[in-house]
């Protein structure tokens, strides 16, 4: 037994299990500062005396982050027993977010327009159910090359997952933006966020059996070299697909997801630019001419990008009724993140939610919000998790075996790079705002599963490669 002893102490997960000391002290002290900011709302603080111990908030404050910290303790001693060669990175990285999204979600929830004092608590049961599934994930998942064997299937289920948004937006008659979400249960589920998983799967193994013929390109268009039409035929029906979204559906952020995603493997496997190229400019052309004949609300979100906010003070009647109309959300963002400064207000001490404030800041301008209140150095620090998160996501797509797992890893790591651009892009009016999720962050229980499941493919193509790597053993 003591031979044994140090083998297993030094296969131990120890660098996961440091790295998760890091979200955990940070957590614990967002929380604490939070119960401090409202006592001091709430004048529980007296401001005339000396501060002491006896003001610091009661330890039932803590509880929901210590049950945060507990069940990633848990996940760690999952992966520590079950899948010890794992990436030892990614859960410490998605937990911290997934705990500044919890925290964010608990610290607005009562001052929505529309008061939701659960919503704290309500984020973090997803969280928790999707670690869990992300556990399951590693432990169905055994082998990852199956998935490969049934595009087409996937294919299929990509289609009815995204039925919900456009018979919704069928049905609408050209009315305001749509959702998929569908009633199970009492609760709103997206399937457009299962639909970027099935569809990431399809194009990585599409373009898998395909790479050779991608690569040579036979068909000539003049000096271009495009793939057969047997090939060709399956590419252009994904373009059909993210127009479809765009144009019936109005979501253009679930379909600058899928085309991104859609050309970013299509590099990958066949290292060919110009389809890149080809495929970009008719997705500009095709939907320039459907934006032409979107309701004028689409159009608003367009022309809000170009809108100057700088020379307000020279604004004319019609300026200043579009800021308080159609760009009244990007505009109280942008006056949050201003207001933030360079170190912000402090958690709890700013005023990113109401009626008059930041709208739906727990979801689509989030980022705004946590701008306000933990200001510039706060947002850097979060971009930075996100790229550690998109250097991981790559990283294990190049370590892989595969070349199916390696575009598999990469598709679902810029799953979480294109959304994390295309969101935080609109909230700092970079590009028209849209209604995806900021990833981990956000509120939302159908976001926050995806990913976490995502989370879980990636971290079982990981262990496979080292248990590959290390000779099965």
């Amino acid at each position: 037994m003591a031979s044994t002893s140090p083998g297993r102490l030094s296969g131990y997960r120890w660098k996961e299990l440091s790295l998760l000391i890091i979200p955990s002290a940070i957590m614990l002290l967002i929380m604490t500062q939070l119960l401090l900011a409202n006592s001091i709302k709430t004048d529980a603080l007296n401001s005339n005396t000396n501060f002491s111990t006896k003001e610091l908030p009661p330890i039932q404050g803590l509880i929901p982050v210590l049950g945060l910290i507990a069940a990633l303790i848990v996940v760690h001693l999952v992966f520590n027993i079950f899948f010890r060669k794992a990436d030892q990175v990614l859960l410490p990285l998605v937990g911290l977010l997934s705990g500044i999204g919890v925290l964010f979600a608990t610290r607005v929830g009562p001052d929505l327009p529309i008061p939701i004092d659960s919503l704290g608590s309500r984020q973090l049961m997803w969280v928790v159910i999707g670690m869990g599934l992300c556990c399951i994930t590693l432990a169905v998942l055994r082998n990852v090359n199956w998935l490969g064997r049934y595009k087409y299937s996937w294919a299929l289920v990509s289609f009815v997952l995204a039925l919900p948004a456009l018979i919704n937006g069928i049905l609408s008659h050209g009315g305001g933006p749509t959702r998929d979400s569908l009633g199970v249960g009492g609760t709103g589920l997206q399937p457009s966020e299962l639909l970027k998983i099935t569809l990431v799967i399809f194009f990585a193994a599409y373009l898998n059996d395909n790479r050779d013929i991608l690569a040579k390109g036979y068909l000539r268009l003049g000096k271009l070299r495009l793939p057969p039409l047997r090939q060709l035929g399956p590419l252009l029906t994904m373009l059909g697909l993210a127009l479809m979204i765009f144009l019936i559906a109005k979501d253009l952020g679930l379909a600058l997801l899928i085309y991104s995603t859609f050309l970013s493997l299509t590099y990958l496997a066949s290292g060919r630019l110009t389809y890149v190229l080809v495929a970009l400019g008719a997705f500009v052309v095709l939907g320039f001419i459907g934006f032409a004949l979107l309701p004028s609300y689409v159009r608003d979100r367009f022309a809000v990008v170009s809108f100057d906010v700088v020379g307000w003070r020279t604004w004319t009647q019609q300026q200043i009724d579009f800021a308080d109309g159609p760009g009244y959300q990007i505009m109280q963002g942008l006056v949050g993140l201003s207001s933030g400064g360079l170190f912000g207000a402090g958690f709890g001490l700013g005023h990113p939610a109401g009626k008059f404030f930041i709208p739906v800041v727990e979801s689509d301008l989030m980022f705004s919000g946590l701008g306000e209140e933990l200001g510039l150095i706060g947002l850097f620090a979060i971009l930075g998790l996100y790229l550690l998160v998109i250097h991981r996501g790559y990283r294990i797509a190049m370590e892989a075996t595969e070349p199916f797992q390696q575009l598999l890893a990469a598709g679902l790591t810029t799953i979480f790079a294109v959304q994390t651009l295309v969101i935080i892009a609109g909230n700092l009016k970079l590009m028209p705002l849209t209604g995806i999720p900021l990833p981990f962050l956000s509120q939302g229980g159908s976001s926050v599963i995806a990913n976490f499941i995502i989370v879980g493919i990636l971290l079982r193509i990981s262990h496979n490669t080292a248990v590959e790597r290390d000779g099965g053993q």
